[in-house]
């Protein structure tokens, strides 16, 4: 294959906007891609276009991701285009891979130090030394904030001003952070080991301060693509700047939406600000989502559309390309551990039916959340993994609590109330029931332990029995020992090994994954939005969590929350976040009987049958399509139905729109149903005007005369 039909093959399936994308001229181009629209695909097909029609080398682009594995997949492209020797690395990698090669020259021949893979232990010297005392959970959150400090090229003696800026939620007072921090840096010193944040910065200041160093690393790479851009932040983007010298041939590829991370540092700032600081760049806007169904499609439409504050100046409207697929829907419980069931049966439902587990997730905002979830899937005997965090009872706080709990049996009275025999004996590893402390890993072990007295409470209420003999069985009795051999018994139970099974997986950490059916579970407020959002972008944030986690879906989608934490606890509400859905329907289903009591409040989220779009408004769910989507009445069916309602009303003296009005009129003259269950599902007609009308209409949608149904002599001798 020639090099001309090599770069049209490149081209080829692209969609107009990837074409875009890849074809603009060399220079600043930002390319805003929506969930799933292909970034991938349109920035790798931008560098192969480029190579194979000689506008540039290979050797010469620096393809920067956030993950090694993002890196992995785009040079596995890359070649499969047929083009290599492109370096697609981290910030990190590639930061390294440059200070080693010079380190001997910018360190008078000694060669790089030694790179902590993490903080902890120094941070944990470093506290000692300013009167703290830390366990492992508080160290990390110290680490986490002298991180964010210093990606935000903040210094020790700069970061209280700073903090109180960025409106930190500091796990300590922030002048204590400060100390910390700065005997961090001495003690690390005196150790002769640098950490990440050093490694960048010492990687700007050999080319910003060392022309010689510049102009090598400026000579080798002088086409640069950077992905996920909304999520760069001071530290990465002064490096990026220095690698640059100037220049401007630069590719940007980022979502504002999926902007997650602040807390970390990392910022949508660049990204919104691209145009402005690259004058005349090429912008170019990815809206073709080829993940997900139209119907999720428009559900992720409708979240981000409330979206406020700068990342959603860049809000993308999706166009879902997909066939059309199931509509998601929205599950309300009467407590967490009936929320779980629902799930795990869900779960071995569409397992049974042929959904891979491993195309299978439950996402959920915080990872303490995923014990319920362990529990249920394993009762349900469905195998499934967690993602990026232990499980539960392999957390070090939990295995902890357990040898508390233990030693706790010979010293608390057998009578004492089990919850509080828990709470008292998990005073020994430091756990109080008070407000959750500051800090997300000391949070996090707060949370984990605080689910282990709700395991209480529900296990008080509730006991487990036990079989003793053919046919019958025995309450286990309400102890703390019983209790810490269900413990035992919940842990040996989900420590079996599994290769393939449901993701558990925190919002967070489901970023840049995808699975067939997800599973949006806990969706009530205090947990999504977190409490701990307090300000307008906290709370943004929180939304875009929520949109990440919708987009991970391809075909089937499950929102939930539930209406207590645990069985007769308090009420919580929805969280702000979910669409404003028709919460008005019935008990009961046509034909089916009472609704569950954990199923009465269900909820199905509607779309246009036109263009798919989500739809919000009552009346627009009532007729099935959007405003500005075209009607398709059937103006003889409306007016045989205005007809006969007239009738009907006259019999029942009672005003017309009582019988129906006139919106569902037209819902039924347009969309037409066949079937009752079709008929019940337009909003306003519920099960008792099914039962009043419903034979009447199917007849008159059948093609049935007024005169059939109601005979005018009948109405006019109505007894």
């Amino acid at each position: 294959m020639g090099v001309h039909s090599a770069a049209e093959q490149v081209l080829a399936g692209l969609d107009p906007e990837q074409r875009t994308a890849v074809t603009a001229p060399a220079g600043p181009v930002c390319v805003l891609a929506g969930a799933g629209t292909g970034k991938t695909r349109a920035v790798t097909s931008r560098i192969a276009h480029r190579a194979l029609t000689g506008a540039i080398s290979p050797r010469h682009v620096l393809a920067v991701t956030f993950t090694a594995r993002a890196a992995a997949e785009m040079r596995a492209r890359l070649t499969a285009l047929g083009v290599a020797g492109v370096q697609a690395r981290t910030f990190h990698a590639a930061a390294l891979r440059q200070m080693r090669y010079f380190a001997p020259r910018l360190l008078h021949g000694r060669a790089l130090p030694e790179l902590l893979d993490s903080k902890v232990r120094l941070v944990t010297l470093a506290a000692a030394r300013a009167g703290l005392r830390t366990d492992r959970a508080a160290a990390r959150d110290l680490a986490g904030e002298i991180e964010w400090a210093k990606s935000s090229l903040v210094e020790p003696g700069e970061y209280v001003v700073a903090a109180a800026k960025a409106q930190r939620d500091t796990p300590h007072e922030p002048a204590k952070v400060a100390e910390v921090f700065a005997a961090y840096e001495t003690v690390k010193r005196a150790n002769g080991v640098i950490d990440f944040e050093d490694l960048l910065r010492a990687a700007v200041w050999g080319i910003e301060e060392h022309p010689d160093v510049a102009e090598q690393i400026r000579a080798q790479y002088r086409h640069f693509v950077v992905d996920e851009y909304q999520d760069v932040n001071p530290l990465q983007q002064r490096l990026l700047d220095a690698w640059l010298g100037g220049r401007d041939d630069l590719t940007v590829v980022g979502d504002a939406s999926q902007t997650i991370y602040s807390f970390t540092g990392a910022t949508s700032a660049y990204l919104v600000d691209f145009p402005r600081r690259h004058r005349g760049a090429t912008v170019v806007r990815l809206v073709r989502d080829y993940r997900s169904t139209p119907q999720v499609v428009g559900l992720a439409n409708a979240v981000i559309a409330q979206a406020r504050g700068s990342e959603a100046r860049l809000r993308l409207e999706l166009v879902g390309q997909r066939p059309t697929g199931p509509e998601p829907e929205l599950r309300i419980f009467t407590d967490e551990p009936t929320e779980a069931t629902a799930v795990a049966t869900r779960c071995r439902q569409l397992v049974a039916a042929g959904t891979p587990a491993r195309e299978i997730a439950v996402l959920f905002r915080t990872n303490a959340q995923s014990e319920a979830y362990e529990k249920s899937l394993t009762e349900a005997g469905v195998p499934y993994v967690v993602q990026g965090a232990e499980r539960f009872f392999e957390r070090v706080e939990v295995r902890q609590a357990m040898v508390a709990l233990r030693a706790a049996t010979r010293s608390i009275p057998g009578e004492t109330p089990l919850p509080a025999a828990v709470v008292e004996a998990l005073a020994a590893v430091g756990w109080a029931p008070d407000a959750p402390p500051a800090g997300g890993a000391v949070r996090e072990r707060w949370e984990a332990l605080a689910a282990l007295v709700q395991l209480a409470e529900e296990y008080a209420a509730t006991p487990p029995v036990l079989p003793i003999g053919e046919g019958a069985a025995v309450e286990r009795p309400v102890t703390l020992a019983a209790f810490t051999e269900e413990l035992h018994r919940r842990a040996a139970q989900q420590h079996v090994p599994t290769v393939d099974g449901v993701t558990l997986a925190s919002l967070h950490s489901a970023k840049g994954l995808e699975w067939d059916a997800v599973f949006l579970v806990g969706l009530a407020e205090g947990t999504l939005p977190t409490g701990y959002a307090k300000t307008p972008e906290q709370v943004e944030e929180e939304r875009r969590l929520l949109y990440v986690g919708i987009t991970r879906a391809r075909q089937w989608l499950w929102l939930s929350y539930a209406s207590a934490r645990s069985p007769g606890g308090r009420n919580r509400r929805p969280s702000r976040f979910l669409p404003q859905l028709d919460r008005t329907g019935g008990s009961e289903r046509a034909g089916a009987g009472p609704v569950p009591r954990a199923e009465r409040r269900r909820n199905v989220v509607v779309s246009c049958r036109i263009c798919g779009a989500t739809l919000l408004a009552g009346g627009d769910r009532k007729l099935g399509r959007c405003p500005t989507c075209p009607s398709d009445v059937d103006e003889d069916l409306l007016e045989r139905l205005r007809d006969w309602r007239q009738r009907v009303a006259g019999t029942q003296r009672v005003p017309a729109y009582v019988v129906f009005t006139d919106a569902t009129l037209t819902a039924l003259a347009e969309r037409r149903p066949g079937r009752p269950e079709e008929l019940i599902a337009i909003a306003g007609i519920g099960p008792r005007k099914l039962g009043l009308y419903g034979e009447s209409v199917l007849a008159l949608v059948g093609g049935a005369t007024v005169d059939a149904i109601c005979p005018k002599e009948s109405l006019e001798n109505p007894s």
